[in-house]
């Protein structure tokens, strides 16, 4: 036997170079081990079986096991069929663990046909609370690339990809005497899925910066897979992204510094993210501007960061009549359009891009060495919603580290099209919609304007787009106009920056058959900090947190359930830079120390994770003692005249402390229909607003998000 598994372990050592990582915690394990893996392909068994010491036993279906070529591999390891609908099949196999022997076993009982974890099955979490085992996980990675895994059309397989098996730390399944019966069980099989995807997120690269990470998506995908294209329709594959940004780059260093902040001002085009690229390749940090923010909002962003350049287009700046802005603009920094640079090219930067886009490992590892993960990576602009706009600093590590946590959670895949039409001043029109997309093989088609509400359907359904990323705002504008076969091939559609109203939820459940995946975050948090996903989902909540990160709850009076939220984890910002304090960084620190950031929300996360917004600390009102949600009191007004937009502000009362001003696009608008729907819905009177003030339309930031300075104004 020992003989035939050497023979197969040098086989597969000499095709696929096969890396074992964390022998040693296999030792720990002890005797009585069950371990558990990831699915990949129909190697996994074979590599487990000869790379890992001992004998093992493999629990197997009792159907694949009168599989004719399922025989000889029972010479090197014991085979335990199993039946997955039978009961006393979990009991012979936990009794057979308690031998002390080391069995494997596959929670997702099948192997992955997208390319991420599948469903955690409750059964092996069972088994392993029950039988006293240690859980032993073992991260498989490679083999997903290999022609034995079913990924065909999917990933782009290789003949012998580089496998290999990280082995992690033994834990042990342990709950107390409250969880009995079912409940036992479902609890077993929710701390083997914490496991399980806690394994993938920690055994995978963190420490790389955006052009690695680009170049290794290169390798992984191909240079000729398209990734990027706008409403000029000219699509780039990462050979055309390397070329022209390459070229780019050499254009760019000549009039910056390296470890300059550099502004980009630009719409959502390939131009942008080239640009985005060329900066990033000559280690300067691109400094996202809001174009819609005005010229005292770009001063702020120019002073706070001490910008002294920004690239910006003609042809952009025209059709957004900015010219004006421009103009004074131009009195504070160096303004260069790209246009100009265009002019420029020579030859020889022609060659350069083109030697780049054919052997960028080789320059890259040149230029590039002295960029590290820590390093900044890009500034980024608070909406500014409710005060001055802070520049954010995030670094390579925060943004890869985000990507990868939410990679733990979506299966997304090289066929996947997104449609982003979210500006890339916002993170989430960057980080999540863009660069979660280019990093990983998909193609990301960028429309310049997410207000185009009856274009932007159609859009989608040109494109073929699978997956949709928008706020509550805009995607209840396309939903209003779009065909009911407009979104045929959308496979997921992402909502955040504010909270989805239950009637966009039932619109696109209703007329498109999709469910909406809301999730929550921050600039501060790169940006995403819960997410729903198609396996765990809950209506009305943002979804449970991603892998790596920690959280504290903070008491709040007048608050009963839940508490200010604060977080830590990889993808918290490097730190602030202050208007008030001009090019210095403020790291991310609270009470509870250095590195975790206070979201100033309110939020409540019940017995599965599932965490539900109750609002922002400075969007509650203290009337007569008692605090009300401004949030919630919103979307009250919505549920009430739903074809309407609504927001509430609060403003000083001399007998009450503060009363509730609500200001809506509703004419003609009644406030006692809205005391007959509070009283219907069993909602105390306290949370009517006591002035009513209607408007054409609500003022909105270029995110889509309500701007409650401006709504202040309105009010004073």
């Amino acid at each position: 036997m020992e003989l035939t598994k050497q023979i197969i372990r040098f086989i597969l050592q000499l095709l696929f170079r096969v890396e074992v990582e964390g022998l040693d915690n296999y030792q720990k394990a002890g005797q009585r081990v069950m371990i558990v893996a990831n699915h990949t392909s129909f190697l996994d068994a074979v590599l487990l079986s000869v790379f890992l010491p001992n004998r093992l036993t493999f629990a197997i279906n009792t159907q694949m096991a009168k599989k004719w070529w399922i025989s000889p591999f029972g010479k090197i390891v014991r085979l335990f069929p199993m039946d997955p609908v039978n009961p006393l099949s979990i009991k012979s196999f936990i009794k057979d663990l308690e031998q002390d022997k080391r069995s494997v076993i596959f929670p997702e009982g099948r192997i992955t046909v997208t390319g991420t974890l599948m469903k955690i099955y409750d059964g092996p979490g069972l088994i392993a609370l029950k039988s006293g085992a240690m859980v032993l996980p073992i991260r498989i990675d490679g083999a997903q690339y290999s022609i034995f895994s079913r990924l065909k059309g999917i990933e782009r397989r290789q003949l012998f990809p580089k496998i290999k098996l990280t082995i992690l730390a033994p834990q042990k399944i342990e709950l107390d005497d409250s969880f009995v019966g079912r409940s036992r069980r479902i609890e077993a099989g929710k701390i083997l899925k914490k496991i399980m995807t806690d394994m993938i997120y920690s055994t995978s690269n963190k420490q790389m910066t955006i052009m690695d990470k680009l170049l290794n998506a290169r390798d992984i995908h191909g240079a000729g897979q398209v990734i990027l294209e706008d409403v000029e329709r000219q699509p780039l594959d990462y050979r055309k992204v390397l070329l022209k940004s390459s070229v780019l780059s050499r254009l760019m260093a000549e009039q910056t510094q390296a470890n300059e902040i550099v502004g980009l001002l630009l719409p959502n085009t390939n131009a942008t993210v080239l640009s985005f690229f060329a900066l990033q390749s000559i280690a300067r940090v691109p400094a996202m501007l809001n174009y819609t923010a005005g010229y005292k909002g770009l001063l702020s962003a120019i002073e706070t960061a001490q910008i002294k350049t920004i690239y910006t287009s003609k042809r952009f700046i025209n059709l957004a009549k900015m010219d004006d802005l421009i103009i004074l603009l131009e009195k504070q920094v160096n303004i260069i359009y790209l246009e100009d640079l265009r002019d420029k090219v020579t030859w020889q930067d022609k060659a350069y891009g083109i030697f780049c886009s054919l052997f960028p490992k080789i320059l890259y590892a040149q230029q590039w060495q002295s960029v590290q993960p820590e390093d900044p990576a890009v500034v980024l602009f608070t909406s500014g919603s409710e005060g001055v706009p802070k520049g954010v600093v995030l670094s390579h590590k925060n943004i890869l580290s985000n990507a990868l946590q939410l990679g733990t959670k979506i299966d997304f895949n090289k066929n996947d099209v997104i449609l982003n039409a979210l500006p890339l001043f916002h993170s989430f029109g960057l980080s999540t919609a863009t660069l979660v997309s280019v990093l990983n093989g998909m193609k990301v088609f960028l429309y310049p304007s997410p207000l185009h509400y009856r274009i932007i359907p159609e859009v989608a359904y040109d494109i073929n787009a699978t997956m949709l990323f928008g706020t509550n705002t805009f995607l209840k504008g396309y939903a209003k106009f779009a065909h009911n076969y407009d979104f045929y091939s959308i496979r997921y559609v992402c909502a955040g920056a504010e909270a989805v109203q239950k009637e966009t939820r039932e619109l696109y459940a209703e007329k498109f058959g999709l469910r909406i995946l809301e999730g929550y975050g921050a600039t501060e948090t790169s940006p995403v900090i819960s997410m729903n996903t198609p396996i765990d989902y809950k209506t009305g909540s943002v979804g449970t947190m991603l892998p790596g990160m920690e959280y504290q709850l903070k008491k709040v009076p007048g608050i009963e359930q839940g508490g200010q939220l604060f977080v830590q984890g990889p993808n918290i910002m490097k730190g602030y830079l202050r208007n008030e304090n001009p090019g210095v960084l403020e790291p991310a620190e609270s009470e509870f120390g250095k590195g975790w950031y206070d979201t100033g929300d309110i939020v409540d996360i019940d017995a599965d994770g599932f965490i539900t917004i109750k609002g922002r600390v400075k969007r509650f009102a203290k009337i007569g003692g008692e605090m009300v949600s401004l949030s919630m009191v919103e979307e009250m007004a919505a549920q009430c005249w739903p074809e309407d937009m609504h927001a509430v502000v609060s403003i000083p009362d001399s007998s009450k402390g503060e009363q509730l001003v609500l200001v809506t696009t509703r004419q003609n608008t009644q406030r006692k229909e809205l005391s007959v729907y509070a009283k219907e819905n069993n909602i105390g009177e306290i949370n009517i607003p006591k002035k009513i003030i209607e408007v054409e339309k609500l003022p909105l930031l270029g995110t889509g998000k309500i701007d409650y300075q401006a709504l202040k104004e309105i009010i004073e």
